[in-house]
């Protein structure tokens, strides 16, 4: 299930600034000095002891490589890791997230509202399109480059405002085209700037989650049911409090994990994306002035629907974003439960409950040949605290604006990007360390066998049936605090006045075996999801 579709395949056109070959941040020369090249104060560090140099650079002696003024954006250089050490791993956002989606959507709404003014009999001065007309305007969506994006940011450092920037691009543009060339005034007719980014932002969250977000969540919460249905069988000493505790198995464990992140994903792709397209502070106020006979909110809903969004009717200069505050609310809480998730695998591999399949070449530690460490686990854990951190933020700030308007959503609003790349940088931590798991029956067997004070608790539900008196106090005195085995549990059990019948079959009872209905818990977990989600993950 995603955001709903929008109305016509060619809405969003054919953008995708990876066409241009974008790749990183460019990769990186060999870094300009060599050993040598640092003072001797640098040099003579030798025993892995910090030292401060008192050393200032000056304009011919640079510390560290060239100065800041002519440093380029490049993998080394990029001050957010996801623009350098992780770009391979979150480029997939650039196409919706980047500066170069957020001008190209801008770019979508003027020319659909362009169109949209043409498809009212009232404004006369803007006559329907020719099919020609049409597909000109079309094309300045789906040719729409690079190279576009860069113009308008020329633009930009002359207008030092960037929606104008883009109002003026669509202006040079279509002089080209004689038709549209008579109605370039009614670019931008009536909008505030915030018409347009609200629907900009969006566009690009809604094609954000379907595009990338929703694919990737399905991908772990479909290797969860695999691992679940594929080791319902497998019995595992369960541990509340970190102390022994009812057995389970572990593919019901696992399957805890799938429904849940299911019914977040679920929550995720209810969420109504809103839009608002009603001037400088909600009421239409210079349009109706312009045009007194036209249906404006009736004009400007249809507008928002056709883009498919919902329409925010009741609004001041910006969308309200309360729906933004939602959506990053439901990412926080898959992000937690997918830390949950990490945590508790992060244990069992501690006490070998899985072994980890090694890479050739990959090192664990620098001083410790030995380690195999779970780091797909504690990067996920570390990126998604990032990006909770980030979207709490988003969605606490963002719907909080003075009176009708201030500038302040819009400096955090341009980090959406960073809460969601943190997000997909750590699921796709998470998925390849699942894909690195082996499951170690022989160790999971070897700590069920030394717990056989976790039988306590069904002996004593069965005293209890029996009428036996005080069963929980009898077992407490026998197994709290003492060492239980095998054969204590059987000459307890042989001890107890209850029907043959039932006898034998606490006797028959192990550690392994007293797992209740886990197993059929976890091979039914993939058709639960589905139902959860209403469709097939």
């Amino acid at each position: 299930m995603e955001f709903a579709a929008l109305s016509g395949a060619a809405q969003l056109g054919s953008f995708n600034p990876l066409r241009t070959n974008l790749q990183s941040p460019k990769q990186h020369n060999p870094l300009p000095f060599s050993y040598a090249s640092f003072p001797s104060s640098f040099r003579r560090v030798c025993s892995c002891k910090a030292i401060l140099s008192t050393h200032k650079p000056t304009s011919t002696h640079k510390m560290f490589g060239p100065h800041s003024d002519d440093l380029e954006l490049s993998a080394l250089t990029a001050l957010s890791p996801l623009d350098g050490r992780y770009w391979g791993k979150v480029k997939e956002l650039s196409p919706y997230l980047s500066e170069s989606a957020l001008i190209y959507f801008r770019v979508l709404v003027e020319i659909k509202w362009l169109l949209q003014l043409s498809m009212i009999p009232e404004i006369v001065e803007v006559p329907s399109f020719s099919e020609s007309a049409k597909t000109f305007l079309q094309s300045l969506i789906d040719d729409f480059s690079l190279d576009d994006a860069l113009e308008v940011k020329n633009i930009e450092r002359v207008t030092n405002h960037d929606v104008k920037a883009v109002e003026y691009f669509l202006k040079q543009k279509c002089q080209s085209n004689a038709e549209v060339a008579k109605v370039l005034e009614f670019f931008h007719f009536g909008c505030t700037s915030e018409d347009i980014n609200n629907l900009a932002h969006a566009l690009m969250l809604k094609e954000t989650m379907n595009s990338v977000m929703f694919p990737v969540m399905d991908k772990i919460i479909k290797a969860l049911c695999d691992m679940a249905k594929d080791n319902a069988h497998v019995p595992m000493l369960s541990r509340t409090h970190g102390q022994p505790a009812s057995p389970t198995t572990l593919g019901k464990e696992l399957a805890i994990f799938a429904v849940r992140l299911s019914r977040e994903r679920k929550d995720l792709s209810h969420i109504e994306i809103l839009g608002k397209f009603a001037g400088a502070v909600g009421n239409y106020n210079a349009h109706v002035v312009a045009y007194p006979n036209v249906n404006w909110p009736q004009v400007a809903e249809q507008f928002v629907h056709s883009l498919g969004l919902s329409f925010n009717p009741y609004v001041a200069q910006i969308e309200t974003h309360d729906y933004m505050a939602k959506l990053f609310h439901s990412l926080i809480q898959f992000n937690n439960i997918l830390i949950d998730f990490d945590r508790d695998v992060w244990g069992y591999i501690s006490l070998s409950y899985f072994k980890q399949i090694t890479k050739a070449g990959e090192i664990g530690s620098s001083t410790m040949p030995h380690k195999v460490n779970p780091i797909d686990f504690e990067n996920s854990e570390g990126n998604l605290g990032v990006a909770n951190g980030v979207l709490s933020h988003l969605s606490m700030k963002l719907p909080i604006s003075r009176w009708q308007r201030d500038l302040t959503d819009s400096t955090v609003i341009r980090n959406m990007p960073v809460g969601i790349g943190h997000s997909l940088l750590a699921y796709k931590s998470t998925l390849q360390g699942i894909g690195k798991l082996q499951v170690n029956e022989a160790r999971l067997s070897e700590d069920l066998n030394q717990c056989w004070e976790v039988l306590a608790e069904p002996i004593q539900t069965v005293m209890r049936r029996y009428g036996v008196p005080e069963p929980y106090e009898k077992l407490k005195e026998l197994t709290r605090g003492k060492a239980v085995n095998k054969e204590s549990i059987r000459v307890f059990i042989e001890g107890l006045d209850i029907p043959e019948e039932a006898k034998t079959n606490l006797l028959k009872l192990t550690p392994d075996t007293y797992v209740g209905a886990a197993v059929e818990l976890a091979r039914t977990v993939e058709s639960v999801v589905n139902i959860v989600n209403g469709s097939n993950i």
